[in-house]
């Protein structure tokens, strides 16, 4: 049995704790959020994760669950993550754009070695991350990124300043760069990015871009890659989440994914 804590209990989170309510092989022990946001956790977690508490911090009287997973923002990082590797807790991070910030990666590096454990970066919306990762060992000359997603998954960004977005009619470019800016203007949409990124050519050499096109209903992922292996392309076409149209549905599934893969007998 996999003694799991999470951060976090936004869309994200309350869809993980909603499939895995059932499966008798994880089991959530903590759920950690803000205090602000404490009541609603409560009566969240109360439905799907009853046997778990609810709280501001993993504190040492928690004791040490297998896995902390993190599902709450570029913020629980620094706050969460890299205290729960320094203490020796495995984590799995969900938020994988918040590695456009300078030094966090090699400070959630340095912190799980310090606590002789592994941070995991999820997938989340896009496929092809083994194959990717597989073709960096023999040299990747490029990986390009476009995210093409409805109007509406752009606003509270950037693109909401630059653009009428309920007026598009059409696709419209709303960036073109690098992952590490993708990510850092638009840290709840290009998770995608960085996580090719990381996989591939790092931050500053995998290029994105970014589109409104009011044509989809769906979150469309296109990733081209070409080196000494050879190249492959990939489209995805993701629901969004109902809770939260800037967040693919597939997000919530890798996440579950990578739970069952600790705690069932055989995973893949």
């Amino acid at each position: 049995m996999l003694h799991v804590s999470m951060v976090g209990c936004g869309a994200i989170g309350r869809g993980v704790l909603e499939l895995l309510k059932s499966d008798p092989d994880v089991v959530f022990d903590v759920v950690v959020v803000p205090e602000a946001q404490m009541d609603q956790a409560r009566h969240d977690v109360s439905a799907l994760a009853p046997h778990a508490r609810v709280a501001t911090c993993l504190s040492q009287a928690d004791g040490r669950p297998d896995l902390l997973v993190e599902c709450a923002g570029h913020h629980a990082l620094e706050e969460h993550i890299v205290p729960a590797l320094e203490r020796g807790i495995a984590c799995m991070v969900v938020s994988v754009g918040a590695l456009s910030e300078p030094g966090l990666a090699e400070r959630l590096e340095a912190a799980a070695r310090r606590g002789g454990t592994q941070v995991q970066l999820l997938s989340g919306a896009i496929g092809a991350i083994d194959a990717l990762a597989a073709a960096r060992v023999g040299g990747l000359d490029s990986v390009v990124y476009t995210g093409r997603k409805p109007p509406g998954a752009w606003k509270d960004t950037p693109a909401e300043a630059l653009f009428d977005l309920d007026a598009l009619t059409e696709s419209t470019v709303i960036f073109e760069g690098t992952a590490r800016e993708a990510a850092r203007l638009y840290p709840k949409n290009a998770n995608v990015a960085a996580t090719l990124s990381v996989a591939g050519l790092g931050l500053d050499h995998t290029q994105v871009k970014l589109l409104a096109d009011p044509g989809v209903d769906e979150n469309v992922h296109h990733v081209e890659a070409r080196g000494a292996f050879g190249g492959f392309e990939l489209t995805m076409r993701g629901k969004p989440l109902a809770a939260n149209p800037k967040t693919s549905a597939l997000t919530v599934f890798s996440v579950v994914r990578a739970l069952g893969n600790r705690a069932h007998a055989m995973s893949i």
